[in-house]
């Protein structure tokens, strides 16, 4: 049975749960902010305005059509790869570089929308890794060339060739009907935010032996291990409803995904600790950038695509 939109019915219901969960959250956030007037729910209301925003452009866009979903994924990644270059450092001259980068994200999606996976997954790592040093050297300037390359080549690993895996989940076949391409996508998605929120949960109540200090103050081994064990258990029981993964590989996704997921943020974490800033920018308000809502599936995109890839595929 299919609804609306031609959406599969358990990827519909997995839409309405998470509308159902935005609607409690924006009651919680009224309710409390009724109760306790002397409080400043400010950046609560900013966080809660942007979840509808972000998820409703998301659903809209997986909806349409797979065409409308790949090209909001590029488009993702072309403002990822915006921020992440104008807050590294880099030489003016790079730039002439980094439009090579730039240039890369249509062709990418476009081995992306036709479903060419030998150029899809050799086409950043490779021709264009390979490529950029070639173009730098070719502007004649040796002082930074180590330093450029390799901020460049990080830009298009993590803006460009992390997120289009995300995209790529759309054109491969489908083998759960109920749920169709989209489950594959709200599955990650969703698993991969409700590990950065167990983690931060678990680490908020029972928090006390910090991991990495210098890097992220807030993360605790008590959240990480929450968070751990709750994504596994969670995605095991989701991962057959919405994937063509059974309970085992489900709960193994999990895992994947909840270990990725924490490795992403911290990765993020060190480059704004790195050029000390507190946010990679401002254009989701009460969340700060692209980057900082992106920063675990910039991990778990690709490793869960690896996995789903070779179990099912």
């Amino acid at each position: 049975m299919e609804m609306m939109f031609n959406i599969p019915q358990n990827s519909f219901n997995a839409m309405l749960i998470i509308v159902i969960i935005l609607i409690l959250s924006t009651i919680i956030y009224m309710f409390k902010r009724n109760k306790e007037k002397e409080k400043d729910f400010t950046e609560l209301k900013l966080r809660i305005q942007s979840w509808w925003w972000m998820i409703g452009i998301v659903f809209i866009s997986l909806s349409i059509s797979q065409k409308t979903a790949i090209f909001f994924f590029a488009f993702l990644s072309f403002l990822a790869l915006k921020e992440f270059v104008s807050i590294v450092p880099i030489r003016h001259v790079d730039r002439r570089a980094i439009f090579w980068v730039y240039l890369s994200i249509p062709l990418q999606y476009y081995w992306v929308s036709i479903g060419w996976y030998g150029m899809f997954i050799i086409f950043i790592p490779v021709y264009l890794f390979l490529f950029i040093p070639i173009r730098l050297i070719l502007i004649g300037e040796t002082d930074g060339f180590i330093k450029s390359s390799s901020t460049i080549h990080w830009s298009a690993m993590l803006t460009v060739f992390s997120i289009s895996h995300i995209a790529y989940l759309l054109v491969l076949p489908v083998q759960n009907n109920f749920a169709g391409a989209i489950g594959i996508v709200l599955f990650l998605l969703f698993m991969t935010q409700l590990n950065d929120v167990s983690q931060y949960v678990f680490g908020k109540l029972f928090g006390k032996h910090k991991i990495i200090p210098k890097i992220s103050p807030n993360k605790t081994w008590e959240g990480f291990i929450g968070g751990f064990v709750t994504i596994t258990i969670v995605s095991g029981f989701i991962a057959p409803l919405l994937t063509p993964l059974n309970m085992f590989y489900g709960f193994i996704a999990g895992l994947i995904i909840s270990i990725g997921g924490f490795f992403g943020d911290l990765i993020i974490s060190s480059v704004k600790r790195d050029i000390k800033i507190k946010d990679t920018g401002t254009l989701i308000p009460g969340h700060g950038g692209i980057l900082d809502r992106l920063d675990s599936l910039l991990y778990t995109a690709p490793l869960f695509f690896h996995f789903l890839y070779y179990v099912r595929y």
